[in-house]
């Protein structure tokens, strides 16, 4: 698939959902709206949207919301994007039970930072169910988030899992005070 300016759109990223019970600083207000859930696409819908992409050459599917965990039936759905050969990820915020994913799926597990106002919620437990075809993701709000993702990397060797992201929060963080 060909987009207006040229290039080659070869991964979609599908929200399952625009709930999350999650107010993250740096993401959702307290005054957020949300669709009406019978405006919302059901997950045998959200399966046909896929395959249409897919035919039109997209290769990489990310399911994302809210929460896509929080959603009943979206294991069965990241198993059914499995079972038809297209490469499919994961995002989740991290305080729901990843056990039970799909293997063939490669989960985006964010870890939240002091900064969002979320830590406490983190499912520590999840971190030793990651591996190579993983990734965690740190969104960082200062300095002090930084520095408080680099001691969870070292202290539970998060490097050497999965591949690690940290991700300044657009507006709270300017990427070049994490290069000086």
């Amino acid at each position: 698939m060909i987009d207006p300016f040229g290039r080659s759109i070869s991964y979609l990223r599908v929200s399952v959902t625009d709930r999350c019970d999650f107010r993250c600083s740096y993401c959702m207000s307290e005054h957020m709206t949300f669709l009406p859930k019978q405006d919302l696409l059901s997950l045998e819908e959200l399966d046909r949207l896929c395959s249409a992409f897919v035919a039109k050459g997209v290769r990489k599917l990310r399911l994302t919301g809210g929460e896509p965990l929080a959603q009943k039936a979206c294991l069965e759905l990241l198993s059914a994007l499995c079972d038809s050969g297209y490469s499919v990820s994961l995002e989740t915020s991290g305080a729901l039970d990843v056990a039970r994913v799909d293997p063939r799926v490669s989960r985006v597990v964010d870890i939240k930072t002091p900064g969002s106002g979320e830590a406490a919620r983190n499912r520590w437990e999840n971190l030793a169910l990651l591996g190579r075809n993983d990734q965690l993701k740190f969104v960082l709000c200062d300095r002090a988030d930084y520095d408080w993702a680099r001691e969870r990397i070292v202290e539970h060797a998060l490097d050497r899992r999965c591949d690690v992201l940290l991700s300044p929060s657009h507006g709270q963080l300017e990427p070049r005070m994490l290069a000086d």
